[in-house]
């Protein structure tokens, strides 16, 4: 039966939180290194889903790496596509293609765009470009599964920002009316987006109020707490249950780089030379903590 491939790899709860604080940290690390090819990237918005990265590739969902088609596995909607620069070094990682595939990031010819293309990246089940798609996809391929009688999750990792948008509800509507279980929605709810704060943009709170009176389960979590991302995975309903849930993620833009935490400015940008190296520093110092 398929399996995540590395969840049975630790001895104690504390290897595993270390492991995957690890590859957060591999990731953010990253992130600042591939940026600096294009010069221009989403720093602030990959870094506050670092760990849910971590999380999601190294513990909660079923895969094999060597067989990316395989049609037991769960599936993974990136929704904010824009983080994508934070999720390739995990891909890779995990083994979904070469890690030297990184270093041609947003290069002619490159498979590895600043927003993920599935039809060219092994491992990757959704192509984003214009945000708030991603919800109706995830249903699509649940009811798909559903009728496949197969097991799949299938995540779906959206931004606060998105959730202005009406069809991020209306797919919202449809996987509680479908009775979608196998629905897991999170939200990385940073509480910024390239204009500004989402609250100033458009209000979206009580976001929590909002989910459930479409018929979610809603859960609430640290979204930079290991311990507690590990614990809602292992508290996850079974495929067969009749409500989809959806998870806040309270996290913070630009995570681990002072500078960059909690600021909209960051969403988009670029770190010179020797900015990128302070950076990195403060992060391998831990700051990603």
């Amino acid at each position: 039966m398929l399996q995540n491939p590395f969840r049975d790899r630790f001895s104690s709860r504390k290897e595993l939180l270390d492991f995957l604080r690890e590859k957060a940290l591999f990731s953010r690390t990253e992130t600042i290194r591939l940026i600096d090819r294009p010069k221009s990237g989403h720093y602030g918005s990959s870094f506050s889903c670092a760990e849910i990265f971590s999380v999601l590739y190294y513990y909660a969902m079923r895969y094999d790496p060597t067989r990316p088609d395989h049609p037991d596995r769960d599936r993974f909607v990136l929704s904010k596509g824009h983080a994508a620069v934070g999720l390739y070094p995990i891909m890779a990682d995990v083994g979904f293609f070469s890690r030297d595939l990184l270093d041609t990031y947003t290069r002619f010819k490159s498979p590895l765009g600043d927003h993920p293309d599935m039809r060219i990246i092994p491992g990757c089940d959704f192509s984003s470009g214009a945000l708030g798609h991603g919800l109706s996809e995830a249903v699509g391929m649940a009811l798909a599964a559903r009728l496949d009688d197969a097991p799949t999750r299938v995540f779906c990792l959206m931004g606060d920002g998105e959730c202005q948008e009406g069809q991020i509800w209306e797919a919202a509507m449809s996987a509680s009316h479908f009775k979608l279980g196998r629905v897991i929605g999170i939200v990385d709810r940073n509480k910024v987006s390239v204009g500004g704060k989402t609250e100033d943009t458009m209000s979206i709170e009580p976001l929590a109020a909002k989910w459930s009176s479409f018929g979610w389960e809603v859960r609430e979590v640290d979204g930079h707490d290991l311990g507690a991302l590990v614990d809602l995975v292992d508290s996850l309903p079974p495929v067969t249950a009749e409500k989809p849930t959806l998870v806040i993620a309270h996290t913070v833009s630009g995570k681990g780089v002072r500078r960059m935490e909690g600021s909209f400015e960051w969403h988009l940008g670029y770190l010179a030379p020797e900015d990128a190296e302070r950076a990195q520093e403060e992060l391998k110092g831990g700051g990603g903590k």
